[in-house]
């Protein structure tokens, strides 16, 4: 579960911005030292779908001028959807995304995946109950709700959001009907 605030807000649970500082040690991280006193976190309305942002208040111009001069970024935001607070382990890895960027690392290069999988990993689908129910949304909207073998006719109930490889009753290549 996430942690929130006396006002509701989300928190940052304890040791995850220390060990964050300690992965980006030697890292291009320009914000990364002024995070503690320019972040704020806050819940996006229920009807986002992204899971999370990063917003500096100041425009890209500035923000590359205070980068190279090794000046504070102003104020940032995190906005983080509240359907995240169901789900300790993806809130902490949205977040640390989010962190990430806030700390200056702007694209979702190596680097930044590296960190994010070190600091906190990606639940598995079967453990979070979020992935579970946007997987299910997904799968309510794809046309298809069975797929047909074109070799043997065998059918079975849709269970996944990939196309699969092989029949399951006669494991001859997938062929659709």
């Amino acid at each position: 579960m996430a942690s929130r605030d006396s006002e509701g807000r989300p928190e940052i649970p304890e040791g995850l911005l220390a060990t964050l500082i300690q992965e980006l040690e030697g890292e291009d991280a320009p914000f990364v030292k002024h995070l503690d006193k320019e972040l704020g976190l806050k819940w996006l309305d229920e009807d986002e779908s992204r899971l999370g942002f990063t917003r500096f208040e100041l425009d890209h111009h500035e923000l590359y001028r205070r980068r190279r001069l090794g000046a504070p970024p102003g104020p940032i935001t995190i906005a983080l959807n509240p359907i995240l607070s169901d789900d300790g382990a993806l809130f902490r890895h949205t977040l640390t995304h989010e962190l990430l960027h806030a700390a200056g690392l702007l694209d979702h290069d190596g680097l930044h995946a590296e960190i994010v999988s070190r600091v906190a990993p990606a639940p598995k689908l079967r453990d979070s109950p979020v992935l579970m129910r946007l997987r299910e949304r997904v799968l309510q909207e794809l046309p298809e709700e069975q797929w047909i073998c074109g070799k043997c006719g065998h059918t079975w109930e849709r269970r996944r959001v990939t196309r699969p490889t092989r029949c399951p009753k006669c494991a001859s290549r997938f062929e659709a009907k």
